[in-house]
């Protein structure tokens, strides 16, 4: 005889998990972090096995002996946090700061809001922004490529980025003239003395193909980014053709850790809106910000801050800008 068996939702189970996520994310992230070893060898493998290793053992403590609950490493959110946070970083970057950054990162940014689920600013750049304030100018020396076997003694050069930050305040336009072109910049062969900028952001062409993986697996969906790509492109396309001393619109998307943060950070789950048009409003908000901040800041980056800031609004705008719910009838006027 069959019985009809009552139980608790859900009744359909899909293969959709945190883990298998996270484990996507860092698939995705794979492209990128073999161009950097490649580009920068030894410094950049040194940096990120440091940096992911400071973030597992610091949730792992946090967890056990503050929080007392048992430690959860196995869903890789600390992971990709360490993978981030060393991308972030110079490849010559001293190992006692990456200690305190990944500190910083796992105990302050994810940790104290209670762990993975809880956090409202993206851990990752929470390190990042800490070091940057704390250490500017460890932050700001960028090792040019190339140097495989070397890391503490790297070589050093300007970055694209603070080439355009230069033609602005000269109000010279010439200066751009040095900047690596388009094809250059998207394969990450940024050579001639020019620093190479942080560990990730090398190869915009590996972090796009880390893009395509990730919608293809349906990880995250193309709103946040694509948004992001399109304001920075478009704001300043309109700069440019008012003034020559801003960048190419193509120059500035390429450069930096723009898509990095677009592409990796922007779209964190817990920090960004939940509606697909929530993450329109919140890319184009990053967007604007990154150029004004470049262009007007006094850092020549203004991604990770424009993240951040942005991090902070996306509780209001889950708030105001809501699905409509199933059956609702639309108020009377």
């Amino acid at each position: 005889m069959n019985k009809l068996v009552v139980s608790l939702s859900p009744h359909a189970h899909g293969t959709d998990s945190v883990e298998r996520n996270m484990r996507g994310v860092i698939i995705a992230l794979l492209p990128a972090l073999l161009m950097s070893f490649y580009y920068f060898g030894v410094g950049s493998v040194v940096v990120c096995v440091t940096s992911v290793a400071a973030c597992m053992f610091f949730e792992w403590a946090i967890t056990k002996y503050m929080l007392h609950r048992q430690p959860s490493l196995t869903d890789c959110s600390a992971m990709i946090t360490g993978l981030l946070l060393g991308m972030n970083l110079p490849s010559n970057f001293p190992l006692w700061m990456i200690l305190i950054g990944a500190l910083i990162a796992i105990g302050v940014g994810k940790m104290s809001f209670g762990g993975l689920g809880g956090n409202i600013f993206n851990p990752a750049l929470v390190g990042r922004c800490f070091l940057l304030v704390s250490f500017p100018a460890a932050m700001t020396v960028w090792p040019t490529q190339g140097q495989l076997t070397s890391y503490t003694d790297a070589m050093t050069g300007a970055t694209p980025l603070s080439l355009m930050k230069d033609a602005i305040k000269t109000g010279n336009p010439a200066i751009l003239d040095k900047m690596p072109d388009s094809i250059d910049l998207l394969l990450g062969n940024i050579s001639n003395g020019f620093g190479a900028g942080a560990i990730g952001e090398v190869s915009a062409l590996a972090l796009l193909i880390g893009l395509v993986y990730m919608l293809w697996k349906r990880i995250i969906t193309w709103h946040t980014p694509v948004s992001i790509m399109a304001t920075v492109f478009v704001f300043s396309a309109l700069l440019h053709i008012a003034n020559p001393v801003y960048a190419h619109p193509v120059q500035v998307l390429l450069s930096g850790g723009l898509m990095l943060g677009a592409i990796f950070m922007a779209t964190d789950y817990v920090t960004s809106p939940m509606t697909h048009r929530g993450q329109l409003i919140y890319g184009v908000a990053i967007g604007f910000l990154t150029v004004v901040i470049r262009n007007w800041g006094s850092y020549p980056e203004g991604m990770s801050f424009a993240i951040l800031i942005m991090n902070a609004f996306t509780p209001l705008i889950n708030f105001y800008v809501k699905p409509k719910r199933f059956g609702e009838i639309p108020a009377q006027k």
